[in-house]
């Protein structure tokens, strides 16, 4: 392979235990199943499809400052408020969409509470139109429940420090 391929294919994450992997998967699971069984309860639709990028950066890298709590609720509201406002705009109108898409990634990342999951929310909106507060709803719930399943799931040994403290 020539050398200006390599960081193409170069692996960046550190290397760690299997149990650490398999302890990231098993939280995932019981996180998502629970979200899927709370949503079977309300009949809210509640596994949307960032939540599940959502899970992937509170159980496989609790570190990353993508997975914080304030990245996580921000970000979700953020985009939310955002798809709910510039949406009905130009319903059924991709560029409606694709402008929240830009205004929420400018703003997360303005505010320092970028989560990349919360992208999509706008996109979500578009393709499943839900009520502004239903929207606003199904982000804060299953962002909330994902969290508070990450903050008890990184106390199980080997334990993982989540959420980051400052300083």
């Amino acid at each position: 392979m020539p050398r200006r391929l390599l960081p193409l294919v170069a692996r960046h994450e550190p290397r760690a235990p299997l149990a650490a992997h398999l302890k990231s998967g098993m939280g995932a699971l019981v996180a998502t199943t629970a979200v899927g069984a709370l949503a079977s309860a309300t009949g809210m639709p509640l596994l949307i499809a960032p939540l599940g990028a959502t899970a992937v950066l509170l159980f496989a890298q609790p570190a990353s400052p993508l997975a914080q709590p304030a990245n996580v609720f921000g970000g979700y509201l953020l985009a939310a408020l955002l798809a709910a406002l510039v949406i009905p705009l130009g319903p059924a109108a991709w560029w409606a969409a694709t402008a929240a898409v830009g205004l929420a990634i400018g703003l997360m990342s303005l505010l320092r509470v970028t989560h990349p999951p919360a992208g999509a929310i706008p996109l979500v909106a578009l393709g499943a139109p839900l009520p502004p507060l239903t929207l606003l709803a199904v982000v804060l719930v299953g962002s909330a429940s994902l969290v508070t399943i990450a903050f008890l799931h990184h106390r199980v040994p080997p334990r993982s420090e989540y959420p980051r403290r400052l300083g």
